[in-house]
């Protein structure tokens, strides 16, 4: 079942282009890294695919009544405004303290941490709460936002390990955005790799393997599958001479760093 297609999705701001002619698609169940560096347009395309963003032209589908929960990259929290863990679960929508030790407890977070204060939470137990919050909806479709910024590679390792554990469970589709290289290909079913357009998409060992990919990231990038590797990573051809699950779009050249002279934001 597909969950959200772009076809031919281009997102203009004044005359600047910040995605071109995008297409992506993700289904129920697949998890999904949009990957790429600073200002290659991440954070636009998934704020067009969330229907935040209108398209400039193409177009965006969304599966009728689909449920998204979000994981922002970053919570600002007023310290000088008391907001407990259980009080923060119960925005904007009220639930019973059995759902928000539950979801609590699925995220690896005691539920002691309950009425303790959100400023008074560590990067990796503010990202648990956070999803926590977010699968209070039962979402069909996980939506992450750079969520394990400011993690170490041991935390990330452990968050993307959570979410894979997550996915087998509901069935649920996740969407991740991130820049990181070290462990979030890994956890991928699928990569697409973006900087104002796609410029390679498939699997992870593939896309890896791609001259494209590392245009934009350099050669020294065999690493970035060595921390995490989950199940569905298995059985395909690693030739990236237009290799067997590897995706280019024909109307681009990939030259060093994959610019094409016109400007990218995230």
């Amino acid at each position: 079942m597909m969950l959200v297609e772009a076809k031919g999705l281009t997102i203009r701001r004044g005359s600047e282009t910040q995605l071109a002619a995008v297409d992506f698609h993700i289904k129920a169940g697949e998890i999904v890294t949009v990957l790429g560096p600073n200002g290659s347009g991440k954070s636009t395309l998934m704020r067009a695919l969330l229907g935040i963003l209108p398209p400039s032209s193409g177009e965006v589908r969304r599966a009728p009544g689909l449920v998204i929960g979000y994981v922002p990259q970053k919570l600002a929290v007023d310290h000088n405004l008391p907001m407990t863990v259980r009080r923060f679960l119960s925005l904007p929508k009220r639930v019973s303290d059995a759902e928000a030790f539950a979801a609590l407890s699925r995220t690896g977070v005691d539920s002691a941490f309950a009425q303790r204060q959100m400023s008074a939470l560590s990067g990796g137990q503010l990202q648990r709460v956070l999803l926590a919050r977010a699968l209070l909806a039962k979402p069909q479709l996980l939506v992450l936002d750079e969520a394990t910024q400011g993690l170490d590679q041991p935390g990330e390792a452990a968050f993307y390990r959570l979410i894979a554990e997550i996915r087998e469970e509901t069935g649920a589709a996740v969407l991740m955005v991130s820049h990181d290289l070290h462990v979030v290909m890994a956890a991928s079913d699928r990569v697409v790799c973006l900087n104002g357009h796609v410029c390679c998409e498939g699997t992870p060992r593939v896309v890896s393997n791609a001259p494209e990919y590392r245009a934009l990231f350099g050669l020294g990038t065999q690493g970035a599958l060595a921390l995490y590797r989950h199940e569905h990573d298995h059985g395909h051809d690693h030739s990236h001479d237009q290799a067997p699950g590897l995706h280019l779009p024909a109307t681009h050249h990939h030259g060093p760093g994959c610019n094409h002279g016109h400007a990218h934001n995230a």
